[in-house]
């Protein structure tokens, strides 16, 4: 299954951008958890290369003030041959294919013109294959890599899944009022396929819709399936006091992470919400 980063991971790399030499314990303090579970996302982050914690040095002050950028026209038969080639070169910090005008564009560094000037006169001369080279001099860089923090993650989608127009506008505008993005369905099997299209970041889920156990049906159809079962489910519910009370099968396990009672208090609502989304 592919590695899905959800917004815990988000939040450990954010920090890490801001300092890669935070320890596990730094990280777990900031964001309010153990020691251990922060040891254990980023030791997945790493090992999935999902990040590589590096030095990123200032290079005037090791002794490459001269940076610049290098655009390449080769010939198209060569061109994994001559990407290779220079991104071999000790001076090139980045070497990409691209499409448009150029094939080749790359970054080097240097101590000098003169060390610039045998870089291309003697390095990528001698690399068959290349047509033309063009050079522009860096003169300051505005924002670097480094300095480049991961944007914050879009509003958590919640999926409404009810058949009471009434209880979804209320919901809708209790979410939608702290930022989270709305749908909603009215069914069990309309709500599936709209969680195949668009991926909730949780459902809230009724129960009786189309069938008496309609949401308990779709709960434990997204259990089943592998893109759906890590969406949390909070099931809400007036079944309990109802005269269905008997059918809601209590002696066996529920795949849901919570339930609420109907009338759903919002400010419970929103407190499961923001829990299960990990949302601030």
């Amino acid at each position: 299954m592919t590695f899905v980063l959800d917004e815990t991971d988000l939040r450990i790399i954010r920090l890490l951008q801001g300092d890669g030499r935070m320890t596990n314990m730094d990280v777990a303090r900031a964001l309010g958890m153990s020691e251990a579970t922060v040891r254990k996302r980023v030791d997945r982050l790493i090992s999935e290369k999902v990040i590589r914690v590096v030095a990123l040095p200032d290079l005037a002050a090791v002794g490459y003030p001269l940076v610049a950028l290098v655009t390449l026209r080769v010939e198209l038969g060569r061109l994994e041959q001559v990407g290779r080639a220079v991104a071999a070169l000790p001076e090139v910090r980045w070497v990409s294919c691209t499409t448009g005008g150029y094939d080749l564009i790359l970054e080097a560094a240097f101590p000098s013109d003169e060390q610039l000037w045998r870089f291309l006169t003697n390095d990528l001369a001698a690399i068959a294959g290349i047509k033309e080279v063009a050079t522009a001099h860096v003169l300051r860089n505005l924002k670097s890599p480094a300095g480049w923090q991961l944007p914050s993650a879009p509003a958590p989608t919640i999926l409404i899944v009810d058949d009471d127009p009434d209880f979804v506008e209320m919901t809708r505008t209790v979410l939608e009022s702290k930022g989270y993005r709305v749908l909603s369905a009215s069914s069990g099997n309309e709500a599936l396929a709209l969680m195949r299209r668009q991926h909730p970041s949780l459902v809230i889920l009724d129960v009786m819709m189309e069938g008496l156990l309609d949401g308990l049906d779709a709960s434990r159809a997204m259990r089943l399936d592998a893109n759906l079962q890590r969406i949390p489910i909070i099931m809400v519910s007036s079944i309990a006091s109802s005269e269905y009370a008997g059918m809601f099968p209590t002696d066996e396990y529920i795949p849901v992470d919570t339930f609420l009672s109907k009338p759903v208090n919002p400010a419970r609502l929103l407190e499961e919400v923001q829990r299960l989304t990990q949302s601030p």
